[in-house]
């Protein structure tokens, strides 16, 4: 009997230890979140073509090969907007994303012109900056009068008006950085690895991405309307050129913000005692927003946080959580910013007041 209960006893480690060094075991619970919206849909073809090249049976065929790439890789999750021919309306296809806490919301498009206008251009949320990027947002913003209830859903946006998306909050654009930096990536591999015409990162007031929290963009894959690309678009090898341009970026994306380097995101400081690293050159801040509007630099419009100060970019104002040489204490300020809701929040170097790569 005694024998008996050694051998079950030893048989059940074994199982256990097997069990517990199964290489079925995922690799990371937190998986990196990609939502794929293919654009249109169902009653919504989308833009027309004479040559019977639908939009949205383009922009489905790509964002189901882009997810079939990306599944390869056991780290990142892919959920669809949609996966058939099926309407599905601008808040929910942003609904579907912010539940699933996505890392990533990539938008699906074709474009379209009376002329033979060619080359892919990737969208990011911003204000109309001209007539041209006003005219492609609200050629795909229209899709809303197909809605039910359209008046009352949309009654902060006004499509015939570039303005219409001026109020756009601090955490709405907090994910600005990050989806310019997605966005470059994406154009970067259309001009350099498929040949294709760059028409560059632009901003818009698209619906669909002002309904997301998270880094977004919109992609126009190509001119359906012009003779050659809509071939182009409209051809098995085509599209899964597009998607595996798109999945790379994508890669990379990914790979530089797990890598701490693209984005110059530290890591939280852990809850243990570190010892003060001081520079004697080099002040470091928290960027925790940028935004087109020029916001005063308040605790008060930064969930109580002090010392805030701004920079303007370009076209963009960058907001800094402290400013200190001593790179542990900026650690901590990093930490503090996460827990307030920033957490995108990264960490950023001046060395002698010019901004530099943080090593």
């Amino acid at each position: 009997m005694k024998t008996n209960i050694s051998y079950i006893i030893v048989l059940s480690l074994i199982l256990f230890c097997g069990n517990a060094f199964s290489n079925d075991k995922p690799v990371d619970s937190k998986r990196f979140v990609v939502v794929i919206d293919a654009g249109h849909g169902g009653k919504d073809p989308g833009k027309p073509s004479k040559t019977g090249v639908r939009e949205k049976d383009v922009a489905l065929k790509i964002a189901l090969l882009l997810g079939e790439e990306l599944s390869k890789n056991r780290e990142i999750e892919v959920i669809y907007t949609r996966k058939t021919d099926v309407f599905v309306e601008l808040d929910r296809r942003g609904e579907i994303a912010n539940k699933a806490k996505a890392d990533l919301f990539i938008s699906i498009h074709c474009n379209a012109h009376t002329s033979q206008a060619s080359g892919a251009e990737t969208y990011v949320l911003g204000l109309h900056r001209n007539n041209t990027n006003f005219e492609v947002a609200k050629a795909e913003n229209e899709v809303i009068f197909l809605e039910d209830n359209y008046e009352e859903k949309y009654a902060q946006y006004n499509l015939n008006s570039p303005e219409s998306l001026i109020g756009l909050t601090l955490m709405q654009e907090e994910f600005l950085d990050q989806s310019i930096q997605l966005a470059s990536l994406v154009q970067d591999n259309f001009r350099e690895k498929l040949n294709r015409k760059d028409r560059s990162v632009k901003q818009a007031g698209f619906v669909v991405l002002h309904q997301t929290v998270m880094p977004s963009i919109l992609i126009e894959t190509g001119f359906i309307t012009n003779n050659e690309e809509g071939r182009y678009l409209n051809s098995s090898s085509g599209q899964r050129e597009i998607a595996h341009a798109i999945a790379t970026a994508i890669e990379e994306y990914r790979e530089n913000v797990s890598a701490n380097d693209f984005l110059g995101i530290s890591k939280v400081v852990p809850a243990v005692e570190v010892k003060d690293v001081v520079s004697e050159d080099t002040n470091y801040k928290v960027q925790i927003a940028a935004s087109s509007k020029n916001v005063e630099a308040k605790a008060y419009n930064f969930k109580g946080l002090p010392e805030i100060s701004k920079e303007k970019e370009g076209r963009l104002y960058k907001y800094y959580y402290g400013d200190t040489s001593n790179y542990s204490e900026i650690q901590r300020k990093l930490s503090e910013a996460k827990s307030k809701g920033y957490k995108t929040a990264y960490i950023v170097s001046f060395k002698n007041g010019v901004k530099t790569i943080l090593n």
